[in-house]
């Protein structure tokens, strides 16, 4: 703030002397001197009632505030944001002030105020942790960069910097650049792709202490392109089942010469989930075995030329419809040739014979149910002496089965009975 009046007074002084016949008037001078004495004054007041610095403690850890007491023994009184603090949180005889198990809620401005009120000390009070591993995440969209972001694995709930770099296999340490030192991402520019990792070094840094984060980079395996941009189908006149669909390079591939990609499509009929699958190297392609007046979902995607990395993610689903003949007005249908007979889907055989009279269809009709009834019976007759032969085979069966059983028991019989004599 003193800083500031002195410039504010500087300004106005080479404003002054700016002004032609103004300088030199001893009236100005006076008028300049009171109003920098003004600024002084001000300046004064609003830097003794704002707090002086800030004090940062553990959560959950016993917190001292201490006090600048002018005589050994005399009293003092804290205050939280200009109320009087709770009994439990008593100053000690030399004034200082300890809070037991320091919470969110004791956060705050304190000041320190003797007898006649007075302000011995104000202070600012922050409670949070220390920093803890990061979590960070790798994406390599093209050759020449790699961007990493990264999240706090502990809310450390204080105000935090992070210092990022990078080394490959010479161990020369390199910056990763960063927009700020505040926020969670930054840049490795044009790695060395002959390397196959490189270390990413992660400091947080608050003030409560430091933490640092080592991740290995493999970039062969992390690269990774955007999905191909402006895919667009196109039906092909005169051919219901093709379809011409063209795209271009991700607009994060910046070399499409130097670094070529391979693309897949893939497509399929609406409603299905069964994939076609084609490859190409070009941005244009011609599918041929679509469904006829059918709409398609068509998605592409892209990997490195030299099979480096991952295929990228499929581009935002797009749908297509053949090229379908026009219909014809009602005009042109009746100016057109003769349309082709329309035959029904089926149609039973019919037999026929040479007209012979009405009596002569009569006779044949009757002739043919004669015909049908005398098969009928003979059927039946069939039938009915199958069926007999089959139980009188039963039957003698039968006979055999009990005359075999009686020969046995008698023939058992006549043993016993020799063997007795």
């Amino acid at each position: 703030m003193l800083l500031q009046s002195l410039r504010i007074s500087l300004s106005i002084h080479s404003a002054v002397a700016k002004m032609p016949g103004f300088a030199s008037c001893p009236g100005s001078l006076i008028v300049v001197a009171i109003i920098i004495q003004c600024i002084s004054h001000i300046n004064s007041e609003i830097w003794s009632n704002e707090v002086s610095n800030v004090q940062y403690g553990k959560l959950g850890s016993n917190v001292t505030l201490v006090c600048k007491v002018s005589g050994s023994g005399s009293a003092v009184e804290w205050r939280l944001n200009g109320s009087a603090v709770s009994l439990r949180q008593a100053p000690s005889l030399d004034g200082s002030l300890t809070l037991i198990n320091a919470d969110r809620t004791m956060e705050g401005n304190y000041s320190c105020h003797d007898e006649r009120g007075n302000v011995l000390r104000a202070t600012k009070l922050r409670l949070g942790y220390m920093p803890g591993l990061l979590s960070v995440s790798c994406k390599m969209s093209n050759h020449h960069s790699v961007k990493c972001s990264w999240e706090q694995s502990v809310k450390t709930y204080l105000p935090t910097k992070y210092i990022a770099s990078y080394r490959d296999r010479t161990n020369k340490v390199k910056p990763c650049h960063q927009a700020s030192f505040h926020l969670n991402e930054c840049t490795i520019r044009h790695p060395t792709m002959w390397h196959h990792y490189h270390m990413v070094n992660i400091t947080e840094v608050n003030p409560l202490g430091s933490e640092t984060t080592l991740v290995r980079v493999q970039l062969h395996s992390l690269l990774k392109p955007d999905p191909p941009e402006a895919v667009t189908p196109e039906p092909v006149v005169g051919h219901p089942r093709r379809l011409q669909v063209s795209w271009s390079y991700p607009s994060s591939w910046p070399n499409e010469e130097g670094f070529p990609l391979n693309f897949q499509l893939r497509y399929r009929p609406q409603g299905s989930i069964n994939w076609s699958l084609l490859k190409t190297t070009n941005t244009i392609l011609l599918i041929t075995d679509l469904l006829v007046a059918h709409p398609h979902i068509i998605q592409v995607q892209a990997r490195d030329d030299l099979n480096y990395g991952q295929w990228s993610d499929w581009s935002p689903e797009v749908q297509a419809l053949p090229w379908t003949e026009p219909k014809k007005d009602d005009s042109e249908e009746s100016n057109s040739v003769e349309p082709f007979p329309v035959f029904p889907d089926y149609t039973e055989p019919v037999c026929s014979s040479p007209a012979v009279g009405e009596g002569a269809d009569h006779h044949l009709a009757q002739a043919y149910s004669t015909v049908d009834a005398d098969y009928r019976s003979l059927g039946v007759s069939i039938s009915l002496g199958l069926f007999a032969g089959i139980i009188m085979s039963a039957f003698i069966i039968l006979l055999w089965v009990r005359q075999r059983r009686r020969d046995e028991v008698t023939k058992q019989e006549l043993t016993s009975m020799v063997k007795m004599k």
